[in-house]
């Protein structure tokens, strides 16, 4: 995976429009889901290919100093040898200082070498710190996207929750209202009156048969006072 592709994918995940994606599912939450598991492997794929051009930056790096240092070395030594070719012409050794003139030529086209490769290397080096920051900063925002994924997934579930239990308790208020318990204790309280109303009735109707029956008692009596009187008149 090249280091534009990863690059491309991290910004063009980083600028997905969630609430665009959310507005045409047809589910929200599987879409959130799905997505959450998209943002996941891509942030791991992204991560896997960043952490291959740090690695990768980190040696050319080291390269970079070791050739500095090698520069630094042969330079040195190019020095070495010249004084020491110095000393040897003074002393009347001009064979051996030749050679020591040699070897401080040789010790210089090394140095040569090693600030080319050096130099050759930093622009590639300052390239490839670029290319790293923005890959981090892609992951960033990749990161960031997904812990709103995760956010609104969350409260999505959650509202979808808090609406299944208003409509639960919303069907049983209307069942409540449907099958009014009331109505059947109403009924069963007018059966109880009607049932008083019958006692009441036999109650009086046995009030008014005893009263007739006192009346028969003293029509009797005064019937049998009458007979009485007129047998004593008639004595």
């Amino acid at each position: 995976m090249s280091k534009q592709t990863v690059l491309g994918r991290v910004t063009q995940l980083a600028k997905a429009n969630i609430n665009a994606l959310l507005d045409q599912a047809e589910d929200p939450q599987k879409m959130l889901d799905q997505l959450i598991r998209d943002y996941a492997n891509n942030i791991a794929d992204a991560e896997e290919a960043v952490a291959a051009t740090i690695g990768n930056l980190r040696l050319m790096e080291q390269d970079h100093r070791e050739d500095v240092e090698a520069a630094k070395e042969w330079g040195g030594k190019a020095l070495a040898a010249s004084r020491k070719a110095d000393e040897l012409r003074d002393g009347g050794r001009a064979a051996e200082a030749d050679r020591f003139d040699n070897l401080a030529k040789v010790a210089l086209g090394r140095q040569l070498q090693s600030e080319k490769e050096a130099r050759t290397a930093e622009p590639t080096i300052a390239a490839q710190t670029e290319v790293v920051e923005k890959l981090r900063t892609g992951l960033d925002r990749m990161k960031a996207k997904l812990a709103e994924l995760q956010a609104k997934r969350d409260e999505l579930v959650a509202r979808a929750k808090s609406a299944q239990a208003q409509n639960t308790m919303t069907d049983a208020v209307r069942n409540v209202d449907v099958l009014d318990p009331t109505s059947e204790l109403s009924r069963f309280e007018d059966k109880v009156r009607r049932e008083e109303a019958r006692a009441l009735g036999k109650q009086e109707l046995a009030a008014s048969s005893l009263d007739a029956q006192f009346e028969q008692l003293d029509a009797l009596g005064d019937d049998a006072e009458i007979e009485a009187r007129l047998a004593a008149l008639k004595k």
